[in-house]
């Protein structure tokens, strides 16, 4: 089986497929681990039907974290990490944001842990979730100026 053909034959991708053909961007298969990357009109719908879907179960948000892929547009790459305890499989789900406009929607709806994950990921990219209910500083201080892990900003800090 050619690699696309097993992608598309995996179980994740297939539901997803089914349920709307649109949600997956782009799908792939590295060292037996499946990622999907969604556009981010799509990723709270996405991951909404992840953790909801009765064949799924994605009930578990093991982390979320930032990429700064700078110059490269888009910019910022957040990626999930989830489980399904039930079916022992674990999946990555990568939404990206532009540098101009660093916004992705907030899935604490979806997964409450998600709320301390995205307040790091804001604090140190400066990417905002929207719809976060309380998207504030974690790390830093809050007079802090700047977000430290991104790509362009200076080794000794703003002077």
């Amino acid at each position: 089986m050619a690699d696309s053909e097993a992608i598309t034959a995996h179980p994740v991708v297939s539901r997803l497929n089914a349920w709307d053909a649109s949600a997956i961007a782009q799908a792939e298969i590295f060292r037996g681990e499946l990622t999907i990357t969604v556009t981010r009109e799509n990723l709270r719908r996405a991951c909404d039907f992840l953790r909801s879907d009765a064949a799924l179960q994605f009930t578990f948000l093991s982390d979320l974290t930032g990429v700064d892929r700078f110059p490269v547009e888009p910019r910022f790459e957040i990626n999930y990490h989830l489980l399904s305890m039930s079916r022992r499989e674990g999946l990555r789900v990568k939404a990206r944001a532009s540098g101009h406009d660093p916004v992705l929607p907030s899935v604490t709806a979806v997964w409450p842990t998600a709320n301390w994950h995205e307040r790091e990921v804001f604090d140190l990219f400066g990417v905002r979730f929207e719809g976060h209910p309380d998207l504030r500083r974690i790390l830093l201080p809050a007079e802090w100026e700047g977000h430290p892990l991104r790509k362009d900003f200076p080794t000794e800090g703003y002077r």
